[in-house]
């Protein structure tokens, strides 16, 4: 392949380093997206007329959840073998090696664990504040495809959760893994379907602010990120070993279930109204 036709692709991970302390652009991405996710969510509160003192805490049960669900996610749906006999490292940024312990970050975090801590931590959130719970999620689900968006470009960054080889001329070499081959940016894919359902996602919610609560927009984001997830896996390059030779990999079996979650919500039923209270 002729590189000029290509993006070389090769930034640095770290944004600074102080000591044995290091910034990446991964974990910047992460804190503006949960930070576009906090300013968006508050809005949504004083538009819906809910106490401030109610959602304060939801910052920390969200942050606490996702980190958590997404840590325990990777551990578990990709790679059980390693933490299940190394449990402190699935909890702690360190990684024990022949010359001892040593500060790695969390180098693995799944998103459909993070939907499920997610999903928990709004359920505890909301058996503390007695918020309905389908308008909690509602109002999160809204602001949740910004920073899946922003997360996705931090996986950019890092040049990880790479796609196949290709010769489209948008094709990322990904020099930091040593590679001197063009890939499809399946990374920049996802952020930006991410970037489009969340504008969509707002656009619906301002033209109809009356299915907030109702858990349409719940509905909306689980099966548009999802169902994309599920097609977007197809260009991947398989993450883990044992993907190697499945029909569908675990990503897209994973995906699965939260696009039949999310038509159902959106469709409505007697399960869901009960919950709701309409």
């Amino acid at each position: 392949m002729d590189t000029l036709a290509f993006i070389t692709w090769n930034p640095g991970i770290e944004l600074f380093s102080i000591g044995p302390v290091h910034i990446r652009y991964y974990s910047l991405c992460w804190i503006i997206g949960l930070l576009f996710a906090y300013l968006i969510v508050q809005r949504l509160y004083r538009q819906q007329g809910i106490k401030s003192e109610l959602f304060e805490p939801l910052f920390l049960y969200c942050f606490v959840g996702i980190l958590v669900g997404a840590r325990l996610g990777h551990c578990l749906f990709y790679e059980p073998g390693f933490y299940l006999t190394h449990p402190l490292e699935m909890i702690l940024p360190f990684r024990h090696t022949a010359s001892g312990w040593i500060f790695t970050g969390y180098q693995g975090l799944a998103s459909h664990g993070g939907t499920l801590g997610l999903m928990i931590a709004l359920w505890l959130y909301v058996r503390r504040t007695k918020l309905n719970i389908v308008r909690v999620l509602d109002n999160i689900a809204i602001a949740t495809p910004l920073t899946a968006c922003c997360i996705r470009l931090g996986n950019l960054m890092n040049s990880e959760i790479v796609g196949l080889p290709t010769d489209v001329p948008w094709g990322f070499i990904f020099v930091h893994n040593g590679e001197a081959f063009a890939r499809h940016p399946a990374q920049l894919y996802e952020a930006l379907a991410y970037l489009v359902i969340f504008l969509a996602g707002w656009l619906l919610y301002r033209r109809h602010r009356d299915k907030v609560g109702t858990g349409f927009f719940f509905g909306f984001c689980l099966t548009t990120i999802f169902a994309f997830r599920f097609f977007v896996e197809f260009i991947k390059e398989e993450q883990v070993g044992f993907e190697e030779g499945m029909a569908l990999n675990m990503g897209q079996w994973l995906s699965i279930p939260f696009v039949v979650l999310g038509i159902a919500c959106m469709v409505g039923g007697r399960w869901l109204r009960k919950l709701s209270g309409k």
